[in-house]
């Protein structure tokens, strides 16, 4: 045991003991050598508290806070603090936030009970009662199935819950509980699986049915997650919970004028209902309609003056400019300090946009790193470990890999994979090759990555890909490249050709060459400044960890371009590359360069491709709406006195 863990044990004893003073001063030794030690905070705070040392207690839960934005058990200890110094709506607040970041929490639903009920709020109080003994009637090892998984812990969470499955296997909660383990790795096969079975086992217990919904969704199995929406709907047409969802659905499957009617029907009950007034804002920019989007973000906002998602939404629509009073507002928001940690990421991006737009760069930079400071604590990337992932493609997909496998996979060429980095211009390549007769534009398709997740394989620590590709049957091969064909059918219009613009794939170009080697592969690639900054300025929903520090999208970008030239090496004449640039420059040539690798002939329209009125989920989808412009490039120049971190990660690729 190291003496780290020892220091903790000696602190946790002395807690449990009831000497709080020892169990401080242990803390408090841990702190000195690492003063961002969660675990020592944690002990800190609940010491402090216990000795009446009241002001210090707030100041180690605010530097947890701080490094764990969104640790259940340290808002939960922000609550008792609030109620020993009798601040009870303060409390409540807390008890609120740490149950939302970890519902098994039962010392805060029992806390709210009692608050809840000398309040005289008695159905809130119910409501927490419920849940209380909700989680008193769970089995303990689903009650530590559950803090695993939401303090971070999901390999844990998974390993408990799979031995309680093999006794219990028909246990509906833990079939939940591992299928959201599931969804949190990644490993969306399996959490579907799951799912299906317990809906089949408790057809009535709405939440297993709302996360199968969830999963089908990330699965892109957007027709059955539909139907599934559809059957809760029925069950309770007037209910606004399924109607959302419902809503939610439809726009998955390209049924607006149903999302919209659905949004309005909520709207009608529900009229200052922000999540509602948000998501028919992101229904209208998909579609478009910009003014309305923009209406409807501006009405969310009223109705919930820090609901930074609508602030984040405005930003992101590229071409809006925030009013000197809406600038105001964010500001008086962000001084709040019981803001939520996702209204206060959401509104300092949308404050570095807005001070960009004004040519304020400082201030500007400013909110862009608080931002992206706030998500690297809750993202916690390893650029070692992505790295090593990197190199593992190079040592394990070489030449004699290929050359062995000649014959093996699908020898469909339907799928063109755009690849790249995010904010490299995939966007833009994409709607110039959808707007071409033969090409059928999609989504970012998650398929490659599911499918990389699944060879893996199961053992912590020990994951066998890449290097279970050389162990793969020509059958194996065959076999996923026309699983891949069948399960994107679904995102087709019946054109010969389709795009997959899941930027993450280039890491996987290996996987993709032996399961259908005769798909196009095009590298969209973009200045590394340009490209690194512009990522750096986006928050991105999901899956793009690595944008949120400079010296970590520099050393991703460095790895990016070392991997592809291995690419290059083992696959030759494989990528084509197409520079942003270039296509800036020359956009009739570079098209005619793309068409012409994948075999199609040129078609006028693809010039005309901000006229194309197919949806647009990406963050580019106002710009590519727009005729060909430079608006992107040396966007970073102003913000150069802050980016010494970047050009360092960059190398000589910062030019």
């Amino acid at each position: 045991m190291s003496d780290h863990s020892e220091s903790l044990g000696r602190a946790r004893l002395a807690l449990q003991q009831g000497d709080f003073a020892a169990g401080l001063a242990e803390a408090e030794k841990l702190l000195a050598r690492e003063a961002a030690d969660a675990d020592a905070l944690y002990m800190a705070a609940v010491a402090a508290r216990y000795l009446d040392r009241h002001g210090e207690a707030a100041a180690y839960l605010a530097r947890l806070h701080a490094e764990m934005p969104e640790y259940g058990r340290a808002w939960q200890e922000a609550g008792h603090l609030a109620r020993a110094q009798g601040r009870d709506a303060e409390a409540l607040t807390a008890y609120a936030r740490a149950v939302r970041f970890n519902p098994a929490l039962s010392a805060s639903w029992t806390a709210q009970t009692e608050l809840f009920a000398a309040a005289g709020r008695a159905d809130q109080a119910a409501a927490a009662r419920e849940q209380a003994q909700r989680i008193a009637a769970l089995p303990r090892e689903l009650v530590a199935v559950t803090h695993h998984l939401h303090e971070g812990r999901p390999l844990r969470a998974e390993e408990i819950c799979r031995h309680f499955l093999r006794r219990n296997p028909r246990h509906v909660e833990a079939m939940r509980l591992l299928a959201q383990i599931g969804m949190r790795l990644g490993i969306l096969d399996d959490a579907e699986f799951l799912l299906n079975s317990a809906v089949a086992f408790e057809p009535d217990n709405i939440q297993v049915r709302l996360d199968y919904i969830d999963v089908l969704r990330k699965r892109q199995k957007f027709e059955r997650s539909r139907e599934e929406a559809e059957a809760l709907y029925d069950r309770d047409p007037a209910s606004p919970l399924f109607q959302s969802h419902l809503a939610i659905e439809s726009m998955q499957t390209g049924d607006y004028e149903r999302a919209f009617a659905l949004f309005d029907t909520v709207l009608e009950r529900l009229p200052s209902d922000a999540a509602t007034l948000t998501s028919r804002g992101h229904a209208l920019k998909t579609t478009g309609q910009q003014d309305d989007a923009v209406a409807s973000y501006r009405a969310a906002i009223a109705a919930k003056p820090d609901h930074g998602d609508a602030y984040y939404a405005l930003a992101n629509l590229k071409t809006y400019r925030f009013t000197e009073a809406e600038i105001a507002a964010m500001h008086a928001q962000l001084q709040r300090p019981e803001i939520a940690f996702m209204d206060r990421v959401h509104l300092s991006f949308a404050l570095g946009k807005a001070h960009e737009d004004r040519e304020e760069y400082e201030a500007s930079f400013g909110f862009y790193e608080a931002g992206n400071a706030l998500k690297r604590r809750q993202t916690r990337y390893d650029a070692d470990r992505m790295s090593e992932e990197f190199a593992a493609q190079k040592e394990t997909c070489t030449r004699d890999l290929f050359d062995g496998r000649q014959g093996a996979g699908d020898p469909a060429r339907d799928p063109i994979f755009i690849l790249g980095l995010p904010r490299a211009g995939s966007t833009l390549l994409e709607q110039i090759l959808a707007s071409h007769s033969q090409i059928d534009g999609t989504l970012e398709l998650p398929n490659v990555l599911a499918l990389a997740h699944r060879l893996r394989g199961r053992k912590a620590g020990q994951s066998r890909y890449p290097q279970v590709l050389h162990d793969l049957t020509d059958e194996q091969l065959t076999g996923f490249g026309r699983d891949f064909l069948i399960n994107t059918r679904i995102h087709r219009q019946g054109a010969p050709f389709f795009i997959d613009k899941m930027p993450n794939n280039f890491r996987h170009i290996g996987l993709i060459q032996l399961i259908l080697p005769n798909a196009t592969i095009i590298d969209a690639r973009r200045d590394p400044m340009d490209c690194c900054f512009s990522g750096f300025k986006q928050l991105f929903a999901e899956g793009q960890d690595f944008t949120y520090g400079l010296t970590e999208i520099g050393r991703y970008y460095a790895d990016y371009v070392d991997l592809m030239a291995h690419w290059d090496e083992v696959l030759p004449g494989k990528v084509l590359r197409v520079r942003h640039e270039d296509v800036l420059d020359d956009l009739e040539g570079q098209t005619r360069r793309m068409l012409d690798h994948i075999g199609l002939p040129f078609e006028e329209e693809c010039l005309h491709f901000h006229r194309t009125a197919r949806a647009v989920r990406t963050a580019s989808s106002e710009q590519v709406r727009r005729p060909i412009n430079r608006s992107g490039q040396g966007a970073w120049k102003p913000y150069e006195p802050w980016l010494g971190d970047l050009k360092s990660a960059l190398g000589p690729l910062a030019g």
